[in-house]
């Protein structure tokens, strides 16, 4: 027969392994404003200041510190005007900064696909699923987007193309931050393919090839 003091003491310490289950059940279930209790630290844990938090140890007691004047991050050097802004000595560029290949024209179709079809259309007719959909809503908010069929949009320099889509116009937003400048380069020289597709002439067909078209 197992003496009582040791059923006792053993009920006992079964009552007491279950209070960790049980304060870990309830941590589980319930919130708290003070931190966790973290045994290992490691850098879960570390003095630092959040986005827009004050700082006493500054005059104007912002934890965010505004950007040196003149400064440039690691590896934006932009030193090629024509190419990063679209703009030369004389003004808007007019001349492709990049060599225009077939992969970039490759390249161009598939980011125009992404980001300009949805509005401009597949054709560059302006006659997208969103500017479809925008007609028909009749909201009186909505300005058509451009076709690129047009004498006054075939004229456009290069580098005004690329300052539109780097900085939007009208309705249009600002696509620099998701393009990357070769591949605005790139969606430029398919626009421009296509406008050239839309108004080509027979002269522009090598003689060997003009007795296929119909």
């Amino acid at each position: 027969m197992i003496p009582r003091p040791l059923v006792y003491g053993g009920i006992l310490l079964a009552a007491l392994a279950l209070i960790p289950l049980a304060l870990i059940a309830r941590a589980r279930v319930t919130t708290s404003s003070r931190p966790r209790i973290q045994l290992i630290q490691d850098m879960g844990r570390q003095p630092k200041f959040k986005t827009q938090s004050a700082d006493p140890m500054f005059a104007d007691g912002r934890a965010m510190r505004p950007e040196v004047p003149g400064t440039v991050a690691h590896g934006e050097r932009h030193e090629d005007a024509a190419f990063w802004t679209g703009r030369g000595a004389d003004g808007w560029v007019t001349a492709f900064p990049v060599a225009v290949t077939d992969a970039l024209l490759r390249r161009g179709q598939e980011r125009y696909d992404i980001f300009c079809a949805p509005c401009h259309g597949l054709a560059g007719y302006g006659d997208g699923t969103v500017a479809k959909r925008a007609d028909a809503l009749q909201e009186g908010t909505w300005t058509p987007p451009s076709s690129y069929h047009t004498d006054l949009v075939r004229q456009r320099p290069l580098g005004f193309i690329f300052n539109t889509i780097t900085n939007g116009i009208r309705n249009m937003p600002a696509y620099g931050p998701q393009i990357p400048a070769s591949d605005r380069w790139a969606i430029i020289a398919y626009v421009r393919a296509l406008e050239r597709s839309q108004d080509a002439h027979i002269d522009d067909v090598p003689p060997e090839l003009r007795r296929e078209l119909r």
